[in-house]
């Protein structure tokens, strides 16, 4: 399904993009007064978007401008929800857990999360951790983001995330691998004086 929106969402951006472009070097082409094709609404730098006569057709409307602002608007407010939504990143709801029996029990990812930001952060030199499941429902995957404090080594807060709580993860939701990216931060500190 991600897959899917990923394709649209690229069609339509270079759709979008391609219009904008060709619209773009059309109105620039006839302010230069550059040759344009004949059924181009501007032929020359003179013109305008609208005429006057174009303008006070509708002026005696009173719904024409509110329709047209309130269209505008619509067409603002979509673009900002699909601008925001390009940096939305996926959660996963759920996981899909085998319970041994044939049958499949679903394991809410906010709490698997909550247990693996527990187990990351009771590590030593873990001051604070983030996690977010991704992935699918019967194949999730997890970031994880720690925030180690200035005496901490990296390479024995990985082995203890993989070898503790990714583990104790893996095995508590019955999966056969868990997937994860790590980003390692070391917290902001006070310099410390040496005398």
């Amino acid at each position: 399904m991600r897959v899917v929106l990923r394709r649209v969402n690229r069609v339509l951006l270079g759709l979008a993009g391609l219009l904008l472009l060709l619209a773009g070097g059309g109105v620039l082409a006839a302010a230069l007064d550059l040759p344009v094709p004949s059924w181009w609404p501007w032929s020359g730098p003179s013109d305008v978007l609208l005429s006057t006569a174009d303008r006070q057709r509708w002026r005696a409307e009173g719904w024409w401008w509110p329709v047209v602002i309130a269209v505008l608007g619509l067409v603002v407010l979509l673009a900002l929800w699909w601008l925001l939504a390009q940096f939305r990143r996926a959660r996963l709801a759920e996981v899909v857990v085998d319970s041994g029996d044939g049958e499949v029990a679903v394991l809410r990812g906010r709490a698997l999360e909550g247990v693996l930001e527990a187990d990351a952060t009771a590590q030593e030199g873990v001051s604070r951790a983030r996690v977010a499941l991704t992935g699918r429902r019967a194949a999730p995957c997890t970031r994880v983001a720690l925030h180690l404090e200035p005496y901490a080594s990296p390479g024995a807060a990985l082995t203890t995330l993989s070898g503790q709580a990714l583990d104790h993860a893996r095995a508590s939701a019955g999966l056969a691998a868990l997937p994860t990216e790590a980003r390692l931060r070391a917290v902001k500190h006070r310099a410390r004086r040496v005398a």
